[in-house]
């Protein structure tokens, strides 16, 4: 009798999650999806601080088990600073390919009253498609407000949420 050397693939969920507050530096561009929204306020953080770049690279992590991106990309490392969130995406995406991984699909939301999102979902979808190795069609960007209730509804900042679905080896298999 041969061993079988196929290992069966099973799909994992992560949920990815990221808020930022507006910046009051004039030097920054508001970031999201990897594509600059021109004339909007930018966002504070370390990185570019692209919310939506860094929820869904904290699903694919999750979905594999893995620490979220403050283990990969620390704010105290000097060398995070400024850096665009693509690459903190395309992370994510090379430790689920080393696992022997393949990521399905991407759903997010964008949780913002200004500015108008609806605009540039084209272009973001396009931007990440080429980062996560999947054709546009299989990531989901969607953006609502606040209603403007909370921090959020009163122009404060910038969310989103993101879900991530991964084949991964079977890990009692693997």
């Amino acid at each position: 009798m041969t061993p079988n050397t196929h290992i069966p693939m099973l799909p994992f969920s992560g949920i990815g999650y990221d808020i930022h507050r507006f910046s009051d530096d004039p030097s920054r561009s508001l970031v999201l999806g990897g594509i600059v929204i021109p004339n909007a306020r930018a966002l504070d953080g370390h990185s570019d601080a692209d919310v939506l770049c860094h929820a869904i690279a904290d699903a694919i992590l999750g979905a594999a088990g893995l620490p979220d991106i403050g283990f990969w990309f620390p704010p105290s490392n000097p060398n995070c600073k400024n850096i665009s969130s693509l690459l903190i995406v395309a992370k994510a995406v090379e430790e689920i390919v080393t696992r022997n991984g393949k990521i399905i699909n991407i759903d997010s939301t964008l949780i913002a009253e200004a500015p108008k999102i609806g605009p540039h979902l084209g272009d973001m979808k396009i931007q990440l498609s080429s980062v996560l190795c999947l054709p546009p069609s299989c990531i989901g960007i969607k953006a609502t407000t606040n209603e403007r209730l909370g921090s959020l509804g009163r122009q404060e900042g910038i969310a989103a949420f993101a879900v991530a679905s991964v084949l991964l080896p079977a890990p009692h298999l693997a």
